[in-house]
């Protein structure tokens, strides 16, 4: 019993010592409609982002995701966004043999009902130095595609036009 009681209080000891960053945003459609949220969870201590995406009212299917460079998401085409964001300069896709885009995630499935979720975890997104940091205050942007991200084709995997974008801030 004593054993049980030393490893909880060790549990608690390193959640509270652990130091996490948190970013949100809300996704908005070509026409400036709320469609959904997005959450970007770093946890300092394994180096990782956990990356969860909730959406509502887009069109049934599958559609690219990827976060993109700028911090600024101009409807209807979110033009402002940027291209992806790579600090790292490799090619596109998480297949591909050279890459992939630090920003690159796997696809969102969206249902007929027009709702879908996407959880991911991204080991590119943590620990960049300096204004490459994605949680430095510089901006960032969630974008989701019309289409299917092929996860090969440089540069953006033939995923087509953007159609609902977020800009990353911290909570």
């Amino acid at each position: 019993m004593l054993l049980l009681a030393v490893g909880a209080l060790v549990s608690i000891a390193a959640l509270a010592c652990s130091q996490s960053s948190t970013a949100g945003s809300e996704l908005k459609d070509a026409s400036d409609a709320a469609i959904g949220e997005a959450t970007l969870t770093a946890a300092d201590e394994t180096g990782v982002v956990a990356v969860t995406v909730d959406v509502r009212g887009l069109p049934a299917g599958t559609h690219g995701v990827h976060i993109h460079d700028v911090g600024r998401c101009d409807p209807p085409d979110f033009t402002t966004a940027g291209g992806h964001y790579n600090p790292s300069r490799k090619r596109h896709g998480l297949e591909d043999p050279d890459g992939p885009h630090n920003g690159d995630l796997p696809n969102l499935v969206v249902e007929p009902d027009g709702t879908g979720t996407l959880q991911a975890v991204n080991r590119l997104l943590a620990d960049l130095p300096g204004d490459e940091n994605l949680f430095d205050g510089d901006g960032v942007a969630l974008v989701i595609h019309a289409g299917p991200d092929d996860h090969v084709t440089d540069p953006s995997g033939g995923s087509g036009d953007r159609i609902a974008c977020g800009v990353i801030r911290h909570n």
